[in-house]
């Protein structure tokens, strides 16, 4: 390890405390998306207070978003710190080790920045889980300026590079004519109306390619048994690799819930949902760095078969500026997985702690290796360039 990497651990070490500390803070206290208030008054005071960085708040017109800078180098480097949690399973996506993982490693390269010819940022990126806050962010320019970014996720498995695949999502609102469930030849019921939707979808399922997914939940159908329903709601959420391809099934699915409503005499509507998840791409320069660094602090990587996870508006980001997105794993039993209360409950524990230590030191190392490493400096400062001169900035 070079001089400058001891240093930059060292410094790490000296924040752990109070970084492992912010993490079990935000897990006791899980927000919503858009909502996270608190946490992301918390991330910011830490790095104000403790890194002496330079925040700017409210960015993109989001409440909970930021922006905090270190450092005066041409090389911009960004670390993205995700804040919300799920409806009622609290931190079962670990964000609360995502955003202590990414004040960690931001306060360890900050004494640094200048001596490395970097400007570290931290983004506070709100709702991941429902709304997609980066999506809102790149599209408000919030990146812009950036070289790359980075953040890693906690889950069941070590992988650099993972599968992140692209998902949209639609509300589908069915309008009938309610009645008493005894006399009910005069109704039309939306509730049948979800129904016939999906036995639809489900026959629709074996006709689509392989890795296609498409998710859907009755949010409303009806309050009682002899009442007849006259107005339901589901929301239906198509993941493949690619928008593109996303947008192309929805068009084979859609009939499907027009269906529904031919069949039933009802009326339906359909409103797209702003959760736009992107497919990720990650750089090919920067993975192999973090790779290193992950396994200098004790994490290992199999060839894992499957290295297909979900979707997340980190994508959003890699399709604008180079970035990854690895994960690294909590010890825990399949069944405990993501989007579970155990997977909560391990986030703000031992598995959490592990978790924030190894995730943001190998950050804090990576970033200290890309701006020492000549060739992917001037890549990436090249290809920022390039891309200012082709949209006319």
């Amino acid at each position: 390890m070079t001089d400058i990497n001891e240093r930059v651990k060292r410094e790490f070490d000296k924040r752990l405390d109070s970084v492992t500390e912010l993490s079990h803070r935000i897990n006791s206290n899980p927000e919503l998306a858009f909502e996270e208030h608190e946490t992301s008054a918390s991330i910011v005071a830490a790095l104000e207070h403790d890194g002496g960085f330079t925040v700017v708040k409210g960015v993109a017109d989001l409440p909970t978003a930021f922006v905090a800078s270190a450092g005066s180098g041409d090389l911009v480097l960004g670390i993205c710190a995700e804040m919300d949690a799920l409806p009622g399973i609290g931190h079962g996506c670990g964000h609360n080790v995502i955003a202590a993982a990414a004040v960690g490693a931001a306060l360890a390269l900050a004494p640094f920045a200048d001596e490395l010819g970097l400007t570290v940022r931290v983004f506070g990126t709100p709702a991941e889980e429902s709304g997609t806050g980066k999506e809102i962010m790149v599209n408000r320019g919030v990146f812009d300026g950036t070289h790359a970014a980075m953040m890693v996720h906690p889950t069941l498995k070590d992988v650099v590079t993972p599968v992140l695949r692209a998902s949209r999502s639609w509300r589908i609102t069915y309008t009938g004519r309610g009645g008493h469930a005894s006399r009910p030849w005069s109704a039309l019921n939306a509730a049948d109306a979800t129904v016939l939707a999906q036995t639809a979808v489900g026959l629709l399922r074996q006709q689509l390619r392989d890795g296609i997914r498409v998710h859907h939940v009755v949010r409303e159908a009806g309050a009682a048994v002899n009442v007849i329903a006259d107005h339901a709601v589901v929301d239906c959420m198509i993941r493949c690799d690619t928008i593109a391809e996303v947008d192309e099934v929805w068009e084979r699915v859609r009939p499907c819930f027009d269906a529904g409503a031919v069949a039933t005499g009802t009326g339906v509507e359909y409103v797209s949902l702003p959760s736009v998840y992107r497919e990720f791409r990650h750089d090919p320069d920067l993975a192999p760095l973090f790779q290193k660094n992950a396994e200098a602090v004790g994490r290992t990587f199999p060839d894992y078969p499957d290295k297909m996870f979900g979707s997340t508006d980190m994508g959003n980001v890699s399709l604008r500026i180079p970035a990854i997105h690895p994960m690294l794993s909590f010890d825990l039993p399949p069944e405990a997985g993501n989007h579970t209360a155990a997977f909560a409950a391990a986030a703000g524990g031992p598995e959490g702690d592990r978790f924030v230590r190894d995730a943001g030191l190998a950050m804090a190392l990576t970033f200290a290796d890309v701006a020492r490493s000549e060739p992917v400096r001037t890549r990436l400062l090249k290809r920022s360039t390039e891309t200012e001169a082709v949209s006319g900035n």
